[in-house]
């Protein structure tokens, strides 16, 4: 799709920190992270949200979405994760993400109301691309 910011990263057009890519899946940072090393884990097609999401995709999706749920406390020594995705409500983007963010005990978190933070520079947003990519491998 034309105007959708995702298809421009998963097409290149867009620059992103990519951790991974896949054949029915790319995963980037998010550039607004709850914490620095969230995550957003997108089909490779346009789709919009989850119910349109064909069947022959979800199990390339959603391995996606497991194999950097485990790699990003490995990555950057948080205890765990919270996997989170959102349907139209709240869907900054209107294209299918899951968020992958790191969690830690006493991180601040509560229920919805996600902080966000920035990264201080590229170099800094690389660093932790390349941390996830690494515990990916």
């Amino acid at each position: 799709m034309p105007d959708c910011l995702f298809c421009g990263i998963v097409a290149g057009t867009v620059p992103a920190f990519t951790v991974a890519d896949g054949p029915d899946a790319v995963a980037f940072l998010d550039v607004r992270p709850v914490f620095k090393g969230h995550v957003l884990v997108v089909p490779r097609p346009h789709v919009g949200q989850l119910g349109e999401l064909g069947a022959e995709l979800l199990p390339g999706f959603f391995a996606q979405v497991q194999r950097v749920a485990r790699a990003v406390p490995d990555a950057l020594g948080s205890q765990g994760t919270f996997v989170a995705m959102n349907n139209v409500v709240s869907q900054s983007v209107p294209h299918l993400h899951a968020h992958v963010v790191p969690r830690t005990k006493g991180d601040g978190l509560r229920g919805f109301f996600w902080p966000r933070h920035k990264y201080a520079s590229d170099d800094e947003a690389t660093s932790y691309a390349t941390r996830i990519t690494a515990a990916l491998r």
